[in-house]
């Protein structure tokens, strides 16, 4: 296996074809402006195909690659067969009393996190913290209430879930995409509201995570036109004046995949990379576009000017146990066994 000198970590996070590394990506992975990789479910196969593919990926570089992946449950679950499968979060939110809602939420926070990390995946951008209801579509399921008191509480659950397992929690999408119904994969979502009505609604999980010392967080391509004219990933203002500043976040930002539509706005992919960072995000996510990967690449110059932060190597995994070992561990058997029922009872 190709490897390279000793460099920090890149900014760039990017995404692979398949299911195992061509020379042409493994030349792309030894770039110094990438930092990490995207897996979706077409690079899995099997445990043991996604666990090759991830050990290759990890001996490139030293410091090695992020490897992360979007695994929150329900309808968003990129690898199935051969993991345990998870509830959406919304199934979980209307479990009574509270504390078993919470309970559930810990759990599956801590299954989700320990079967990746025992395939060498660091970390999955979980959880949401968006509030629910009928008004955003993409959101839906996904969010674990409607009422964002609950939502901090079931999300700390979560966390703690995967904290416990050796995985830092990701949340998004700040400051919130459930009251906006347009889906910023495919259109440019305006929110009109004062900051104040965000702040007492949308803001109340994220500012509660905070707190609660969550280590990463993701902004959402949605343009809140009352505090400025750019998408919140895009926004000195919302990453550095209010989440920094104000609400005294401390953790990594990623920005949102920059190749979605909510994007767009800022210009080519170059231009997104550049102010997405100068914004304050600290790695960028560039998905399902390779030539745009590549173009930022070839702009390395401009790239180079933006702040690049030291905080990317606190996102690693701590990989505890292999695949085969997590199998027979008792907690393991007792906490699928836990979800799986509760996901037939939901039926």
């Amino acid at each position: 296996m190709k490897r390279s000198k000793i460099q920090p970590l890149g900014p760039i996070m990017c995404d692979l074809n398949s299911i195992e590394l061509d020379d042409d990506e493994i030349e792309l992975l030894l770039h110094p402006l990438i930092g990490g990789v995207i897996l979706f479910s077409r690079n899995y196969e099997s445990p043991e195909q996604l666990l090759e593919l991830t050990l290759k990926i990890h001996q490139l570089r030293q410091p090695r690659l992020l490897i992360a992946v979007d695994h929150e449950g329900g309808r968003v679950q990129r690898f199935q067969s051969g993991f345990s499968l998870l509830p959406a979060c919304a199934l979980i939110g209307e479990c009574e009393p509270l504390a078993r809602a919470m309970r559930l939420a810990n759990h599956a926070g801590w299954l989700m996190a320990t079967e990746l990390l025992s395939i060498e995946v660091d970390l999955s951008f979980a959880p949401v913290l968006d509030v629910g209801g009928t008004i955003s579509d993409v959101i839906g399921d996904r969010a674990f209430h409607t009422e964002p008191d609950k939502i901090s509480k079931l999300a700390n659950a979560f966390m703690v879930g995967m904290k416990e397992a050796g995985m830092s929690a990701v949340g998004k999408h700040f400051p919130g995409h459930g009251s906006i119904k347009e889906d910023s994969h495919i259109s440019i979502p305006i929110d009109n509201r004062q900051l104040h009505d965000i702040n007492s609604h949308d803001i109340v999980p994220f500012k509660a995570l905070i707190d609660a010392g969550i280590s990463g967080l993701m902004p959402a391509h949605i343009i809140y036109s009352a505090i400025d004219d750019k998408p919140a990933g895009f926004s000195s203002t919302w990453l550095d004046e209010i989440l920094r500043k104000q609400l005294k976040f401390k953790g990594t930002i990623f920005s949102d995949d920059l190749s979605m539509r909510g994007a767009e706005t800022i210009g080519d992919y170059t231009e997104r990379t550049v102010a997405a960072l100068e914004a304050g995000c600290d790695m960028t996510l560039i998905c399902n576009n390779r030539e745009g990967v590549v173009s930022v690449l070839d702009n390395m110059s401009k790239i180079n000017s933006t702040k690049q932060k030291p905080d990317l190597e606190n996102m690693h995994g701590n990989f505890k146990v292999t695949y085969r070992e997590l199998k027979n561990e008792k907690m393991w058997l007792n906490r699928s066994k836990e979800i799986s029922s509760f996901l037939e009872k939901t039926k």
